[in-house]
Formats: structure tokens, C-alpha cells, sequence
């Protein structure tokens, strides 16, 4: 297999039926060094990927008797290492959604594109891809060490502490093996959570404080833990319907669009429920989704409930990301105060929101005003492990790195100076001052 580093070439597929479309892809990625392969059908593409070691393949969704879903999926079934992007269009959406479910597309790339973005991705996809591999040897390492260490164990028998402690260290593994699946779960819908943010400098971040806001309201109204994680995933997940908005919708707040363009965004509760619904741990997860725009009063899209009719996990939501919203400036063309977003939530209690969700957040926002720590301001090369976060630390472009309350060692330190040198930006950092000890981190 061909294997992709920062300073290694890697050999690049691109399927379309248009030599045109064929010949701009290949001017464009001739400099990066790669080794580029064309073929202009999907069964053209697969007789390509037998003949050679790919790394990466890029197809267009409209193709005669092959489309780029059908394509795309036969490639994760012979090869799934190849990382697998798709060319569409916006008028495609059901398609890439067929693509997304059943070829498993590292990314779609919307058409036409941009040469700087379409580069981003692919150096993106390869350097995704050469860390799973690595993992994967690491996996494999890990586990022939584990074998081997089986086997001394039992050539020992007679030294019983020295297997004994053995015995405890590997225990000690698998409950961490454990711990990591259970999380690797959340580490992927994390993942998805931030798709909308790269596309936007306003959502940064927003998607996790909707989702910490939103569980925090379940457990304060008594939701069983089943429900809160449901709810807590539903915030993560909640905008995940506007992957394939226009770039111009993203970021303009709801209150300052068309008509038209209004129609065009109030599709995305259902686009996301679409997308969810065949992944069998989201099925409680989308419907709470689809309902997060229904007002109390019934004014609300896409289908109009009212009061009690509306689900609670979206009642819930739906305070947490209007609040949120309001903040950032992406209902209204200014971004309010907390202050103001808490009244506006107050002042459409009853209408847009159900009263009993509103009492418990304002009580809770209020109680969290008057406890909240003193932070200062630090660079990333001040920063020294123990320090705790008291704001989201998100990329220069725009999309969350670490979220609030984590607590810094020394290797998240060092990852996040090499992100800002690589970014060749500034990354603000903000901590709690009780966290410090010894002498102060200097300002940013």
C-alpha cells in the first residue's frame, strides 16, 4: 500500500465522465507531486484500483450506468483503505446522501469548486489516512507485545508476584480499551459535529455549547440518563443538516433572509433526520433533531407542533440553541449580550418556548453568572499542564479543538503549539487563574 506523509507522494484516482472536468484536476494537482490515474467511468475506476496501489479517489455523482454512489460503494467493498471524496452538486443532496451511508465518503466537495479547498480536503484525506494506518500498526504492535508478554507470563510461573503484577497492568489495559471504545463513539459524532463549523467562522464551537447547555437542562428538568445522552448528542448533531447549504446561507443570521433563502435553511431539521435515521445508536437522536425549530405556540417548522406535542428532548434544545444563537449573531443581525439573549428568551416564554424550559435555564445561567471563576488571557507557550479551560479553544479557521473544563497536560500542549505554527496564527487560549501555581503565564 502506498503510504501518504507530509513529504511523500501518494497516487490519486479521479473518475468522471467529462474529460474536461478530468483535465482541470489534473492541472490543478500536477505540481503537488502526486501520481495522478483518470478514468472516465465508474468500471474504468475499479479496474484502476486493482491495477494500482491508490490512495485516494475523487468521482463525480452524475455518471451514466455507474453513479458516483454506486462507484464510490463498490471501492469501500475491494478496497476499503482508499479514501473515497465525492463531486456534487447541491441539487444532489439525496444522492450524496446515499453516498455519505453507503460508500462511506471521507467528504463531499461541492461543485464548482474551489482549487485551494479542493487541495485543503485532499491533503486532509491523506494525512486522515496515513494516521489511521499508523494506529492501525500500532494496534498490531500493541498486540503481538501483549502476546509475547502472554507467553513470558507463562514461562514464569515460578515468580507469582512478578506475574501477578503483569496479570493487574493488562486488566488495567483492557478496562482502558474499554473506556476507549465507549468514547471512540462520541470522538466520531464530535467529528460531525464539526463539519458545519469548518464551513463557518460564526458556528465555531457552537455545536458543543448547545450540546453542554442542553444537557445540563435535562438533568436539572430530571431526564433519565438515556434521555440526557440522547439530548447531549441531538446538540452535538443539531446542524448537521446544513452540510450542504450554500456558502452564502451559512452564516446570515436566520432574521435577515429571503423568503426563498428562509425555505432553503428550514430544511435542514429534516435533512438531518434523513441522514440519522440508518445509524442505529441515532434513531432516538433525529427525531429530537427534526423538531428543534417547533415553537410552543405551533408556529414552528417542519411540522408545526405545539405545547406537549412537541417532544421534550426538542423543547430542551431548542432553548439551549436559541440561546446560543442569539449570542453569536445568527438569528438576529447583532449578536446579543447574555444578558439580552436571556431576556429574549424570557420574553417569548409561553410563545417560542415552553416556560418550564426557560425558568430552569435562566435560573441555571444566572447561578453560573455569579460562580464563575476569574480566567486570564494565556499564549500557547505559557501554557503548563493542570491548567484548566473556562472557554472553548477553537482553530484560526474557525472549528472547536478542545472544549471548556478540559484539563492541559503536557502533550495537548505540545499538539496545540504545533497547530499554531502549522496554522502560522495565534490560537486564544483562555484559563482559570486558581489553576495556575508558581509563577503567572504570560498574557496574550
Amino acid at each position: 500500500m502506498t503510504m501518504t506523509t507530509a513529504d511523500s507522494h501518494a497516487t490519486l484516482l479521479f473518475v468522471d465522465d467529462e474529460s474536461g472536468i478530468l483535465s482541470s484536476l489534473k492541472r490543478l494537482f500536477r505540481p503537488t507531486g502526486h501520481t495522478i490515474l483518470t478514468a472516465e467511468s465508474g468500471a474504468a475506476g475499479l479496474e484502476l484500483i486493482e491495477q494500482h496501489d491508490v490512495d485516494l479517489v475523487i468521482s463525480d455523482m452524475r455518471m451514466p450506468q455507474m453513479d458516483g454512489a454506486q462507484f464510490l460503494q463498490a471501492v469501500r467493498e475491494r478496497k476499503p483503505d482508499i479514501v473515497r471524496l465525492l463531486l456534487t452538486g447541491y441539487a444532489d443532496i439525496a444522492s450524496t446522501v446515499a453516498a455519505i451511508n453507503q460508500g462511506e465518503i471521507y467528504r463531499y466537495i461541492a461543485k464548482p469548486w474551489d482549487d485551494n479547498e479542493i487541495l485543503l480536503t485532499v491533503d486532509k484525506a491523506l494525512e486522515h489516512k496515513r494516521l489511521r494506518a499508523e494506529n492501525a500498526r500500532l494496534l498490531e504492535l500493541t498486540q503481538q507485545q501483549n502476546a509475547e508478554l502472554e507467553r513470558i507470563n507463562e514461562a514464569l510461573e515460578a515468580k507469582v508476584e512478578a506475574r501477578t503484577a503483569d496479570l493487574r497492568r493488562a486488566l488495567d489495559m483492557l478496562k482502558g480499551v474499554n473506556r476507549s471504545l465507549k468514547k471512540s463513539f462520541f470522538g466520531t459524532v464530535s467529528l460531525l459535529a464539526n463539519v458545519t463549523d469548518l464551513r463557518s467562522e460564526l458556528l465555531g464551537g457552537h455545536a458543543r455549547r448547545v450540546a453542554d447547555h442542553a444537557r445540563t437542562l435535562a438533568q436539572r428538568m430530571g431526564q433519565d440518563d438515556a434521555s440526557v445522552q440522547h439530548i447531549f448528542l441531538a446538540g452535538l448533531l443539531h446542524d448537521i443538516g446544513k452540510i450542504g447549504l450554500p456558502e452564502a446561507l451559512i452564516d446570515k443570521p436566520f432574521n435577515a433572509l429571503t423568503a426563498d433563502e428562509r425555505g432553503t435553511v428550514m430544511k435542514h431539521p429534516v435533512i438531518a433526520q434523513n441522514l440519522l435515521m440508518s445509524v442505529d445508536q441515532l434513531r432516538d437522536v433525529a427525531p429530537l433533531i427534526r423538531h428543534h425549530h417547533e415553537r410552543f405556540d405551533g408556529k414552528g417548522f417542519p411540522d408545526g407542533l405545539a405545547g406537549l406535542l412537541i417532544p421534550p428532548g426538542a423543547r430542551i434544545l431548542a432553548v439551549a440553541n436559541d440561546y446560543d444563537a442569539l449570542c453569536i449573531g445568527t438569528i438576529s443581525p447583532r449578536a446579543l449580550t447574555a444578558k439580552e439573549a436571556r431576556q429574549y428568551l424570557l420574553d417569548n416564554s409561553g410563545s417560542r418556548y415552553d416556560p418550564a424550559v426557560v425558568e430552569t435555564f435562566v435560573g441555571y445561567l444566572t447561578r453560573v453568572q455569579q460562580d464563575e471563576v476569574e480566567e486570564m488571557k494565556v499564549r500557547v507557550s505559557g501554557l503548563q499542564p493542570g491548567m484548566v479551560l473556562t472557554r472553548d479553544v477553537s482553530h484560526p479557521d474557525g472549528y472547536m479543538l478542545l472544549a471548556r473544563g478540559h484539563v492541559l497536560d503536557r502533550h495537548l500542549i505540545d499538539q496545540l503549539g504545533k497547530i499554531e505554527s502549522a496554522a502560522r496564527r495565534q490560537i486564544t487560549v483562555y484559563v482559570q487563574k486558581v489553576a495556575l501555581t508558581g509563577e503567572r503565564a504570560p498574557h496574550a
